[in-house]
């Protein structure tokens, strides 16, 4: 494979709970891997889409990855383009960023190839016009963890990587289900009152506060979706009981991960993390569901070239 650079990107949780949109984490040992190459047409071909068991996108502009490097392309005014092949290795609909992770994964190895290769944050722009090709809005909650690592948040102009103590860990189980983000976002549709908004933004303060301090105890109080979590539960069979297994071994609180069907928890220790394990796998298999359960550490690693 002369000439290709290879780049991998984390699985991560989007939305965390309290940032909807604008918060997430990374999952460490599962991502997508994609490799680029430099053309001497200036333009982007995806000749390759390996591990998904739908058929995605082979046209550039209609894939999340494909789309990211167009906007490079054009931004940089570059004079070539780029060739890509992308393996899948994120469940897609899981709720674990498997679009976000082509796309920057696609941005990191085409990043290497650059005469002058930018900073991971230079990038955030053109991951947000790939995120929208698949979920139909720019949001970078799944992307600013994988650009950055660990906890990120994402706002329409900035990522901000957010201290969390280091013996912080999360359990990200995903039960063997599927759930379309556009689906999940369906679900929201409607009123919400001044008080539910009052009610989650004193709950993102409350978990920002206690990371950047060390607390565990705000980051229990805060940690509570109000606004997102009640309109999708229902849509995720076995959610709540899951939800109760992890707070039940310990959790500093448990909800969806992005658009679900996965669900995330938050613990203290690794060890209190991998405990919550068995509990919560087996609530979805109560459901009829077998799943997948990965712990990492909150301050996961970023986005890389292998």
């Amino acid at each position: 494979m002369s000439g290709w650079v290879r780049a991998f990107s984390p699985a991560s949780v989007g939305n965390v709970a309290v940032g909807f949109d604008i918060l997430g984490h990374g999952i460490e040992g599962v991502g997508d891997t994609v490799a680029v190459r430099r053309i001497d047409a200036p333009e982007v071909r995806i000749s390759a889409i390996t591990g998904a068991t739908v058929d995605l996108p082979r046209e550039a502009v209609g894939n999340t990855a494909g789309a990211a490097l167009i906007a490079l392309r054009q931004a940089l005014e570059l004079p070539y383009g780029f060739e890509v092949r992308i393996e899948k290795g994120i469940p897609l609909g899981s709720g674990m960023g498997g679009s976000a992770a082509s796309c920057v994964a696609a941005l990191v190895a085409a990043n290497a190839l650059l005469d002058q290769p930018l900073p991971p944050e230079a990038l955030y722009p053109f991951a947000l016009v790939g995120e929208a090709v698949a979920s139909g809005g720019q949001h970078g909650d799944n992307l600013g963890p994988m650009l950055l690592g660990g906890l990120v948040l994402a706002t329409a102009q900035r990522i901000v990587r957010i201290p969390v103590p280091d013996a912080w860990h999360s359990l990200l189980v995903h039960p063997d289900a599927v759930l379309e983000t556009r689906r999940a976002r369906a679900a929201l549709a409607g009123s919400y009152e001044l008080k539910e908004f009052v009610a989650q933004s004193a709950n993102l303060a409350l978990v920002l506060a206690g990371c950047h301090a060390g607390r565990a105890d705000l980051v229990r109080d805060g940690l509570a979706d109000v606004l997102v979590e009640p309109r999708r539960a229902p849509l995720i069979a076995g959610f709540n009981e899951a939800k109760q297994a992890a707070l039940a071994a310990g959790a500093m609180g448990a909800s969806i991960s992005g658009a679900g069907p996965s669900v995330f928890g938050w613990f203290q220790t690794r060890q209190a993390a991998e405990a919550a394990v068995a509990p919560v796998q087996a609530a979805f298999a109560a459901a009829g569901f077998d799943s997948q359960a990965w712990v990492s550490p909150l301050n996961s690693p970023a986005a890389c070239v292998l």
